[in-house]
């Protein structure tokens, strides 16, 4: 979207949500409870956003014309349109271009590029994200796992984002009114590409690139995505309803509630975010009826005052929810429902509740109307960051159709948002992120291993093509981009990292009690979560996250016992030396292929804040649950069962993403962190001094775009400058 034709649109949506009646604004922050503004701060604030822009546009939109004119004149492109399909395998993708599969892949990869993408350490999304968009190394940026210890309490936290709720409440009787601005901080450092670009001029709209929540402003438009809440202010809490008094389910991600008979059916309530209003009120609450049909395949939801038909397996449209918590007020999400079951007992899921982007809670968007206007033009869609439900697949909620179903619906939606960008944004970067080659192949790679662990007691025919199918659709998605390219278009296809089978669980705070770097309370650790049992006097080291450990260093830790120095560095050592001697009790393999020390990869100002030791594991291995958020338990290595059968957070080098383009480019050695400085040269803008990246643009190379109907041998061609 050029700012010419995008920002009427915003403005006028603006103009739409200050006017819109009886619409709430409540923050709600990821990892940090739940931080309400009220509806009359937002409302204000973007009355004055709106207000400034139409006032200053005249001389921003030429300051800005003035410095575009410049930076184009000496790019190579006009435009760049990079598409990132998260978590798409080099190899299954040769793979499948040699079967025939992928006509547009193996017709990039014949005229321009295709070859790997080096990852980073940790090889996962937020930390291979925020290198994608700051060219820099993890030092620089500060994101080194999703989750990181705390150093004052050792619980993990967010490493995405991190908020605090207002400290001005104006208190009215029994309500509390919250007055000020909370406090949101982006956990990534440095500064992403799209900035830069905006600095000199370059437009650019970017949408749902993980680790881009909270929106910061820049010279262009931002949907935010990895990182943003639901509207409880947890990462994703689904509910399981059940009519059945006697059934026990353990579910760590989900909420699971009754459903009561009535009449003609039954009842429920969904539950929402605490009560800002009224202190100790508890959460919000929005009750619904569900009326299932007698031959017992569909059911008649009412909500708020509306039916929508359900029919039994099958999603709903994304439907309104409004919580009530007073004073007239209004808070909005946005939901799915899928009926499980209508007869004899009733059981139904209900994803987790999204914030309404039409009726933003919270900054979703930069600039804060940019997700209304989405909302508006192309209809409501999920803006949770981890959309994709996993959690309620894994805990045996809802089945793979569903779970497939839930992952294209939102695939949809993120196609239309990414078309109306190519549409609108003829000069400049366009840069849209698609998540369902990572949440699919997570739960659907079992499939390609016959033996996998986590094929025990489940079918393994009925989805046996659910990863070829899902990569034949990435290809189609690349074909109709093509289509829309202009002869000075450069599209990049990347890949943050690729996939590998995960068989088998290794438990690094077993390991870590077994060896006597951990202590617990008692004779023998019972799996509590959270280091709920740790006995921080008397350890030494403890793992959080993917593959992070960190030593309880005196001075840094609250409870730190490990003194800097030669004692810190000999048990480093010894912790290293001992998992590189790991061994499988099944087989004798070596589960650990490296340990890295944080020395020796990371550089910058924020180097020490990370892990002080890194895991490389061998594929199919990958640390266990438990370990991931401070669980202690007694097995060291166990099988995988769950359907999260597919991973990628082993050793970098074992599970590079993927680079393809219709320039060809210097991709030998190709990194994800020279993705940006290559994105700055090709618009035109210079390199700043501190990007660790390199550019892969060759020289004397002038983009063409390949049409959908050309044949492999056309395309790209190479020409003196």
């Amino acid at each position: 979207m050029t700012a010419r034709r995008l920002f009427p649109g915003v403005l006028a949506t603006g103009a739409v949500l200050v006017t819109w009646p009886g619409t709430a604004q409540a923050y709600v922050g990821p990892g940090a409870g739940f931080a309400f503004v009220s509806s009359f701060f937002i409302l204000f604030v973007t009355f004055l956003l709106a207000t400034f822009t139409l006032l200053t546009w005249p001389a921003r939109a030429l300051f800005r014309a003035l410095r575009g004119r410049r930076a184009v004149g000496r790019g190579r492109a006009r435009r760049v349109v990079v598409l990132g399909l998260d978590g798409q395998d080099p190899a299954l993708t040769r793979r499948f271009m040699e079967e025939g599969r992928l006509p547009h892949l193996a017709r990039l990869a014949a005229t321009g590029t295709f070859g790997e993408l080096q990852t980073t350490l940790l090889a996962e999304s937020p930390v291979a994200w925020a290198s994608f968009q700051t060219g820099c190394n993890p030092g620089k940026h500060r994101v080194y796992d999703f989750l990181v210890p705390n150093r004052k309490s050792h619980l993990p936290e967010l490493s995405s984002a991190r908020v605090e709720p207002s400290r001005r409440v104006l208190k009215l009787g029994r309500y509390r009114i919250p007055l000020g601005r909370p406090l949101i901080q982006v956990g990534r450092k440095s500064q992403p590409f799209w900035k830069v670009l905006g600095d000199h001029g370059v437009f650019s709209a970017v949408l749902r690139v993980p680790i881009s929540f909270p929106p910061e402003p820049f010279a262009g438009v931002l949907l935010s995505a990895m990182g943003a809440p639901d509207l409880r202010g947890s990462q994703g809490t689904y509910f399981y309803f059940t009519t059945d008094p006697d059934e026990r389910r353990e579910l760590k991600n989900g909420v699971p509630c009754p459903l009561q008979r009535t009449d003609d059916g039954v009842a429920g309530e969904l539950i929402g975010p605490d009560n800002f209003l009224r202190q100790g009120a508890g959460p919000l609450r929005a009750g619904f009826q569900l009326r299932p049909q007698r031959d017992g395949s569909a059911g008649i939801l009412r909500l708020d005052g509306k039916d929508y038909w359900l029919p039994l397996g099958r999603h709903t449209p994304l439907l309104p929810v409004i919580f009530r918590p007073g004073l007239g007020l209004k808070v909005r999400g946005l939901c799915r429902f899928v009926l499980i079951e209508a007869h004899p007992q009733v059981r139904l899921y209900v994803t987790p509740i999204a914030i309404d982007p039409a009726h933003p809670a919270l900054p979703i968007s930069h600039p804060l109307t940019y997700s209304v206007y989405l909302a508006r033009t192309l209809g409501p869609f999920s803006t949770l960051g981890l959309a994709e439900d996993t959690s309620a697949l894994n805990e045996g909620v809802i089945d793979e159709a569903a779970f497939l179903e839930q992952c294209y619906l939102i695939h949809e939606e993120r196609e239309r948002m990414f078309f109306d960008a190519l549409d609108k944004v003829r000069r400049g970067c366009v840069v849209c992120v698609f998540d369902i080659t990572d949440r699919l192949q997570h739960m659907f790679f079992r499939y390609l291993e016959p033996d996998h662990p986590a094929n025990r007691g489940r079918d393994v025919d009925r989805h046996r093509n659910a990863i070829a199918e899902l990569y034949e659709r990435m290809d189609d998605l690349v074909g109709r981009t093509l289509a829309r390219l202009g002869p000075e278009d450069v599209l990049l296809v990347m890949s943050d990292h690729g996939f590998k089978p995960f068989r088998r669980a290794v438990n690094l705070n077993a390991w870590l009690w077994r060896e006597g770097f951990l202590a617990v309370n008692g004779q023998a650790p019972t799996g509590a979560d959270m280091f709920a049992e740790a006995d921080w006097s008397r350890t030494r080291a403890y793992a959080v996250g993917f593959g992070g450990i960190y030593l309880n260093l005196a001075g840094r830790e609250r409870h730190g016992i490990v003194q800097p120095g030669p004692e810190a560095e000999s048990i480093q050592r010894a912790i290293a030396e001992g998992l590189l001697q790991l061994r499988d009790p099944v087989d004798g393999a070596e589960p650990v292929r490296r340990v890295y020390r944080r020395q020796e990869v990371y550089t910058g100002p924020y180097a020490a804040d990370s892990p002080d030791l890194i895991v490389g594991f061998r594929p199919g291995y990958r640390v266990g649950w438990s370990s991931v958020t401070g669980g202690v338990v007694e097995t060291v290595i166990e099988d995988n069962t769950r359907p999260w059968s597919g991973d990628h957070n082993f050793n970098p080098p074992d599970v590079p993403g993927l680079l393809s383009s219709n320039l060809s480019l210097a991709a030998e050695s190709a990194r994800i962190i020279d993705i940006a400085p290559t994105v700055l040269e090709l618009l035109g803008v210079p390199r700043p001094a501190y990007l660790d990246g390199r550019s892969l643009v060759p020289a004397a190379v002038a983009p063409q775009a390949v049409p959908a109907s050309e044949p492999a041998t056309a395309g790209v061609r190479e020409a003196a400058s």
